[in-house]
């Protein structure tokens, strides 16, 4: 008898889900990404109880046909790919069409959303990756998803899901690092309907940046800027007389997707001349770079 057996297919959804969803703060930023990628110029944030409970993501975005936001929920269906000639050259945060699906194999999820040529929009349920309903609905132009109860089809993995401060930590810090790369989105937050952030359109990353971080670290930070053929840097460093004992405010962001990079991280603490890292500067760098020289 084979003891290699073939997975089922709600199987397969979760043990995915596991590899793109580890918490509240991960669906937080598959759905702003997937909002920054539909072009939006406004993005609200709505969680309940460290999004446990409930997220939503609101954007005014390009929306999607009935079509469209019935393929949303199925795996590897995506609109920014569409032969493997794509992958030399990822301009968009989102491109393996894995991000809805596996968020509404592990929640229930509702879509609702519209296009401009659509005179109706559309409302998609979604629960444990099933379909449950989909009909016409009235909603502006754009996209709103809504994720309850993480993780309820999977209770191993919600019973390792921290206090809701923590999880809430996650989530700022995950929304707070998309709004520091795209200044000309406006963002918003709430949480168990309390608003904690409102940033408004900015016409530069400094304006962001103080709108995030106030004056005080735009003063304590240089502006700097360096331009090559290969790539174009931008942003703020610490001074020397303003590095601190923690390693906080630390961000990288390559074409606006936010990355870990120990090489760069590296990079500026030499150009301090600092081998111990006993103190540690705060920057924000944005690299520009041809996306045909990024692995994404």
């Amino acid at each position: 008898m084979a003891q290699i057996v073939i997975l089922p297919d709600e199987l397969v959804s979760k043990i995915a889900a596991g590899e793109v969803v580890e918490r509240p703060a991960s669906v937080v930023k598959e759905l702003i990404e997937n909002s920054l990628d539909a072009g939006a110029k406004r993005i609200v944030c709505e969680m309940e109880n460290g999004g446990k409970r409930l997220i939503r993501v609101s954007d005014d975005g390009s929306g999607m046909t009935y079509e469209d936001a019935l393929l949303a929920t199925r795996r590897h269906a995506t609109s920014k790919l569409t032969s493997s000639d794509d992958l030399l050259s990822i301009a968009s945060f989102g491109f393996r069409g894995e991000a809805l699906p596996s968020i509404a194999s592990i929640s229930k999820m509702e879509i609702v959303t519209r296009t401009k040529d659509d005179v109706a929009g559309t409302r998609v349920a979604v629960a444990g990756g099933e379909v449950k309903e989909a009909t016409e609905a009235g909603c502006p132009v754009g996209t709103s998803v809504t994720v309850r109860d993480l993780f309820y089809n999977v209770p191993a993995r919600r019973k390792f899901l921290r206090t809701t401060q923590t999880e809430l930590y996650h989530v700022v810090n995950a929304v707070t690092s998309l709004a520091l790369s795209s200044p000309e989105v406006a963002f918003s937050m709430t949480h168990d309907g309390h608003t904690l952030f409102e940033f408004p359109f900015s016409s530069s990353v400094k304006d962001r940046v103080l709108s995030v971080f106030g004056l005080g670290f735009v003063k304590s930070t240089l502006e700097v800027s360096s331009e090559s053929p290969l790539a174009r840097i931008y942003g703020f460093v610490s001074t020397p007389e303003t590095l601190g004992s923690a390693r906080t405010r630390q961000f990288i962001f390559v074409n606006k997707r936010p990355v870990s990079s120990r090489s760069l991280v590296h990079a500026v603490y030499e150009g301090f001349g600092l081998e111990g890292r006993t103190r540690h500067p705060a920057f924000l760098l944005l690299l520009e770079i041809d996306s045909g020289s990024v692995d994404v």
